[in-house]
């Protein structure tokens, strides 16, 4: 192995902890707790959130696992991506989509919180083999998930001031330690990705992402276009910091398992900016028809 080779390896899993704390950190600097609140006291917005999340996510998952004739390592990245919606970059994707950013502020640590909680328990009963306890799996979503969320909010919450002084840089360093991790998962697993492309796995997450993205914006019982395509974006998409947090926390994991979720982060970004596009059309349709 080369030098350089040498170094990207080394700093791989360094890189990787920055991007999610960093990520997460951001995310709950901009969460407004007046949104949140009002989210929790609507039942049916939280019912929806738990149903679309760890219901239909978990059954479309699986479906598409006894669909499809994936090898394992697939299979187990379907299932924990299939318990965790919402990725980091869903607010810049709602503003895309003309979506109800203060929904989307209250989606996101909601959805958080609900994966920290429910993939170490539901995880271990839906993968077959998976020889891991449920707090092996909690404990680096706590860590690396929910902890730099809630102190993010805490600040937001407590010391707003701060929370705006201190914004751009953590965004800033969020923002370059995604590149960077893009950008070493590239080089050192490239080939990787090539490969799975060709063996369904590309076409599972593919159907995993439209298909709850279509789901939930089809079926939204109630909710105006903007909160739909908020949720259609969150459920759609998927957490791959808890999803990636998860897979390294399993012991002996097979390499395949880590390069899926990284060409996962990167596929969900294209259809993500997609998704947003359409659904910035059907608002300004729905505007439209407003107006007359």
């Amino acid at each position: 192995m080369s030098t350089v080779m040498q170094f990207l390896a080394t700093t791989f899993a360094p890189l990787v902890l920055l991007f999610t704390v960093s990520n997460l950190a951001a995310m709950g600097l901009q969460v407004k707790m007046p949104e949140v609140t009002a989210t929790l006291r609507n039942k049916k917005s939280l019912a929806l959130i738990f149903v679309w999340g760890w219901v239909l996510g978990p059954a479309l998952g699986y479906l598409i696992t006894k669909v499809l004739p994936l090898d394992a390592p697939y299979v187990i990245v379907v299932l924990l991506a299939s318990l965790a919606p919402c990725a980091p970059f869903l607010q810049q994707m709602v503003g895309k989509a003309r979506g109800d950013m203060g929904f989307a502020g209250a989606l996101i640590p909601l959805v958080a919180v609900g994966t920290v909680v429910l993939m170490p328990v539901m995880a271990p009963l839906m993968i077959k083999g998976l020889t891991i306890s449920a707090w092996a799996l909690a404990k680096p979503l706590l860590l690396t998930i929910l902890l730099p969320l809630l102190i993010g909010a805490a600040i937001r919450h407590y010391a707003g001031a701060t929370a705006t002084r201190i914004f751009p840089p953590v965004k800033a360093i969020a923002t370059l330690s995604t590149l960077m991790t893009i950008v070493w998962c590239l080089l050192l697993y490239g080939q990787g990705m090539l490969n799975t492309a060709g063996e369904l796995a590309l076409g599972s997450m593919t159907l995993f992402m439209v298909g709850m993205g279509l789901i939930t914006y089809r079926f939204g019982f109630g909710l105006k276009q903007n909160q739909r395509s908020v949720m259609a974006l969150g459920m759609g998409t998927r957490n791959v910091a808890a999803v990636l947090a998860a897979a390294l926390a399993i012991p002996d994991a097979d390499p395949r398992i880590l390069v899926m979720v990284i060409m996962w982060t990167l596929w969900s970004v294209v259809l993500a900016a997609l998704g947003a596009r359409v659904f910035a059309k059907h608002a300004d349709a729905t505007g439209l028809e407003a107006a007359a």
